[in-house]
């Protein structure tokens, strides 16, 4: 009859009827008083929703002596029960505070036990064997006290490590959290929950990031034979590869995302996509990213992980619509998903609704205060108003959430440096760059911080490598961060009086569709400092043309009149000086003609004896 009614039982759980499953799951505890069949009624509640009920069973299973000690997975499942219903001081006390640090496999665990391994034990085994199997057994990797525990047992530990981190993470103490996720992957490196929780929440920095991948033993993974436990564990690996951060060792990223697609036929799977689409945003390349992420919504329509990266690309494209049609969606059809709201708040920060967006942002942040998008387009829209120091809270608590992405301290050096605080925003900036090198935003704010403290030098230095980044990153010349870093160099090499330099970038600038008035002014500034006026008076019309009421440019467009006028002035002058003097040459040549011509009548007179007493003028002589 036990045997029915567990065949029974497990025919109703496959079939996810759970009602059946308890009815069963009742009498056959009722027949046996069995731990193990307790626990199966306490999944089967816990699968219906029937938290209180299912802890209600596992508090019972806890009670007998010794048996909550020995029994890890009835633990484990008791504490779930109890954060289900939001109580995390309960599921602390179930579960401890200490982590089994002692079940931690890793290169420091193989060298501790190779230390203590015989020479003897080491000759025994020979050299050919050693090459043909790998020997994964005799590689001693697993400490003493794991060898000692059962598989499930450490699984269930591990899934403690886990609930501890999520419990803390509840509490806001997101460090000893970070360390529970750790832990839990170390002990169980297919502990995935806690590895997407470190990597979601971007709880690391890149660096940390490959660190921690490196310090895991993929080869405890569980297998039949020694050569399907290396292909495993080199599978587990490149999956993990493609959930790190974008911001570090691309190449190894592409080589495993390749390895996934060709080997495993794994090029459509949404999460490869995903990864793709979000190394592409990273480089700003937003038109291919949206074709990846569109690509998987049009297979799985509600991928919430998809959704919150394909909103950006939406939003940095200004596609208006399609966030109209998709936020309205997704608001009939999942109203208790943060990411709907975030949708919407999307949608009115694009069409510039500030008030509207502020609102469903921060919903969103209400029903998931770890939803990091939430924070940071809450914080948006502060910026977008000029509420600098609401926009500052409100990064500075996206930057405590996720410390392992660098755009809350690059928006934080963004706000201080609105704010003409230059060493807070350098000091922010400097913490993005230690996250992110390759970011050419980043490199162009850091650069205008430097413009702002008049270091020139390092200005264009910085502005260089920004649009060498760019170049790397394939970035369009035409895209707006690149035409502000240009424009940004152009300034610099004009307040450097590297005035030809100047003149080229804004020049470019111009021709690759940057047509802004104040690039036009920029670029008559530097023409009058050339002495170019005429040109000068050109490109200011030009900027005037784009804003008529542009103060700047009507101002210079007055003071390039003026230089023209006084070019003008200066060379009529000198050709009225020059006709002066010719008209003065002939006069003096005409009147020594006259006197000439009155000498030799007077000397004619004389000749002829015709008027004796006639004189000649003193000053005509």
């Amino acid at each position: 009859m036990e045997k029915f009614l567990r065949d029974w039982r497990k025919d109703a759980l496959d079939k996810h009827q759970h009602d059946s499953a308890i009815f069963i799951g009742d009498k056959l505890l009722a027949i046996t008083n069995s731990d193990q069949d307790a626990q199966w009624l306490a999944k089967a509640h816990f699968e219906t929703g029937n938290y209180a009920r299912a802890q209600s069973i596992l508090s019972q299973i806890l009670s007998k002596p010794d048996a909550g000690a020995n029994n890890p997975s009835c633990k484990y499942l008791a504490a779930h029960c109890c954060i289900k219903q939001n109580k995390y001081e309960e599921a602390m006390s179930i579960l401890g505070e200490k982590n089994p640090v002692h079940l931690i496999t890793g290169p420091d665990n193989a060298r501790k036990k190779l230390q203590h391994v015989s020479t003897d034990t080491r000759n025994a085994t020979s050299r050919s064997h050693h090459h043909k199997s790998g020997l994964r057994s005799d590689r001693v990797d697993r400490s003493e006290e794991r060898e000692k525990e059962d598989l499930s047992n450490i699984k269930a530990e591990a899934s403690m490590c886990y609930l501890r981190g999520v419990c803390f993470a509840k509490q806001n103490a997101f460090d000893r959290a970070k360390e529970c996720y750790k832990d839990a992957v170390r002990i169980d490196v297919q502990c995935f929950e806690a590895f997407d929780q470190l990597m979601k929440n971007s709880l690391m920095s890149p660096e940390e990031e490959w660190q921690f991948l490196e310090s895991l033993d993929f080869e405890t993974i569980p297998a039949s034979d020694p050569s399907s436990a290396q292909e495993a564990a080199e599978f587990t690996k490149m999956l993990y590869i493609t959930r790190l951060s974008k911001y570090k060792n691309s190449d190894q990223f592409t080589a495993a995302t390749e390895a996934l697609s060709t080997h495993y036929k794994l090029g459509n799977n949404p999460d490869i996509l995903l990864s793709k689409a979000e190394q592409l945003f990273t480089q700003c390349k937003f038109h291919e990213a949206l074709q990846l992420t569109s690509t998987i919504l049009e297979k799985d329509k509600y991928n919430f992980t998809t959704l919150p990266i394909h909103l950006a690309c939406l939003h940095e494209l200004n596609l208006k619509n399609a966030l109209f049609l998709l936020s309205h969606d997704l608001a009939d059809t999942h109203p208790d998903e943060p990411t709907s709201w975030l949708a919407i708040g999307v949608y009115y920060l694009t069409i510039n609704r500030i008030a509207e967006a502020r609102r469903y942002f921060s919903k969103a942040s209400m029903m998931d205060p770890h939803f990091g998008p939430a924070w940071i387009g809450f914080a948006h829209t502060f910026a977008a108003e000029g509420e600098h120091d609401q926009a500052i809270s409100a990064y500075s608590t996206a930057a405590r959430l996720f410390q392992g992405t660098h755009l809350p301290q690059l928006f934080l050096g963004m706000q201080q440096l609105q704010l003409h605080n230059l060493s807070l925003a350098q000091e922010y900036l400097n913490t993005a760059y230690q996250l992110c090198q390759d970011d050419p935003l980043l490199l162009n704010e850091l650069g205008v911080v430097f413009y702002h403290q008049d270091h020139l030098t390092a200005a264009i230095k910085i502005f260089n490598m920004a649009l060498e980044t760019s170049e790397k990153l394939s970035l369009a010349p035409g895209s707006p961060s690149l035409l502000a870093t240009r424009t940004n160099l152009g300034h610099a090499y004009r307040r450097s009086q590297d005035y030809q330099k100047a003149l080229d970038c804004f020049d470019s600038v111009l021709r690759q569709g940057g047509k802004d008035a104040g690039v036009f002014c920029a670029k008559g500034i530097v023409l009058l400092e050339l002495g170019r006026a005429w040109d000068a008076v050109v490109a200011l019309h030009e900027a005037l043309a784009v804003s008529p009421q542009d103060p700047i440019a009507t101002d210079l467009l007055g003071r390039a009149l003026e230089a023209v006028e006084n070019v003008d002035l200066m060379g009529q002058s000198e050709e009225e000086e020059v006709d002066r003097k010719l008209r003065g040459s002939k006069g003096e040549v005409r009147r020594r003609n006259q006197r000439r011509k009155r000498v030799l009548q007077l000397e004619d007179a004389a000749h002829e004896g015709v008027g004796e007493s006639m004189l000649v003028d003193e000053n005509e002589t």
